[in-house]
């Protein structure tokens, strides 16, 4: 059954380097004419400014008019060649052809982390397990006394800027009570996940998890949950790439994790609101416009908002990825 508008897929391209260098565009059966007020978004001129690539077969498809506004915002046509697929290989390398690379890789095993990485996840896991315990503070400043990156990051992101606190702060105890638990326990998931120079795939699965994150969150905003529901939307997000994270089970990771039955449900078995929501924001990622179509019509929401928030989304995204150069990002 025809689609209109269509849904639009965003996709992640890596460089040689297996750094985020674009973003693929992939349109869904419907009028993509009906895509032209979407190109015209301010949310798509950032991405198509990162850039945005859309494949040849891709631009064959599409309606005069809507390639013309999706060029004249800045995306790049991209032929066969210039994209190179991997979905099972750890570290895979770019033929010589190739710019841009697509596909999964970095959701296969981890290779063996160093020392040095272990130990700094295994961290800000134990961080991740205090903060959703509600432990004492006093608690949670030990862990940070221990891993000197981990305090690094912490006592940069409250002397930044972004924080607003108007005083230069020198003690765990003073940043942890600026932060909240809630604001803490955000950037934390977004740590876990941070580049590691060891483990090749982090900053694409850092982007990954970013977008399915934010996508949840701003789902569940737009089918009326409360804050409580968005923040629960946005850790299901995270958690539900831990296991690919760690190499382990999901269920394993989780275990020690003191989360609500809502959460754990969610993210385990795909139950309730939010799992739905996350099942959406998997379909969109594998790009499977019929199933989700007909989850999204269970759904108080349109196709053209779905295609909006997945813009949103991935802004916030290369926010995200920028600020992570530096190690301190949180919203």
């Amino acid at each position: 059954m025809s689609i209109s508008p269509p849904l639009a897929f965003i996709n992640l391209l890596a460089d040689r380097n297996l750094n985020l260098a674009a973003l693929t565009l992939h349109v869904g059966p419907g009028e993509s004419d009906d895509l032209l007020a979407l190109a015209g978004h301010q949310d798509f001129a950032a991405i198509a400014a990162f850039p945005c690539v859309v494949e040849a077969d891709e631009a064959s498809r599409l309606s005069p008019e809507l390639l013309l506004s999706l060029q004249s915002a800045g995306c790049l046509l991209a032929a066969g060649e210039d994209i190179h697929r991997a979905d099972t290989e750890v570290t895979p390398i770019l033929p010589p052809t190739a710019k841009w690379l697509s596909g999964n890789w970095y959701l296969a095993p981890p290779l063996k982390p160093s020392g040095n990485q272990s130990v700094s996840r295994a961290m800000a896991l134990k961080l991740m397990q205090l903060v959703s315990a509600d432990a004492d503070t006093r608690e949670i400043e030990e862990i940070f006394r221990r891993d000197p990156a981990l305090s690094y990051y912490l006592l940069r992101l409250v002397n930044s800027l972004s924080v607003g606190v108007g005083k230069r702060i020198s003690s765990f105890a003073q940043a942890i009570l600026i932060l909240g638990r809630q604001r803490l326990r955000r950037w934390l998931n977004m740590l876990l996940f941070a580049s590691r120079k060891d483990d090749p795939r982090s900053a694409m699965l850092l982007a990954r998890a970013a977008v399915r994150a934010r996508s949840i969150e701003l789902l569940a905003k737009a089918v009326g949950l409360d804050k409580s529901g968005q923040e629960q939307a946005f850790m299901a997000g995270m958690f539900s790439l831990l296991g690919v994270l760690f190499g382990l089970s999901l269920d394993e990771v989780l275990k020690p994790l003191q989360i609500s039955d809502v959460l754990m449900k969610a993210v385990l078995h795909r139950e309730g609101e939010i799992g739905r929501l996350l099942q959406a924001a998997e379909l969109a990622e594998r790009g499977e416009a019929g199933e989700l179509a007909g989850l999204l019509a269970g759904l108080p929401l349109s196709v053209a908002e779905f295609n909006r928030l997945t813009l949103e989304a991935h802004h916030w995204m290369l926010d995200v990825i920028r600020d992570n150069q530096g190690g301190d990002h949180v919203r």
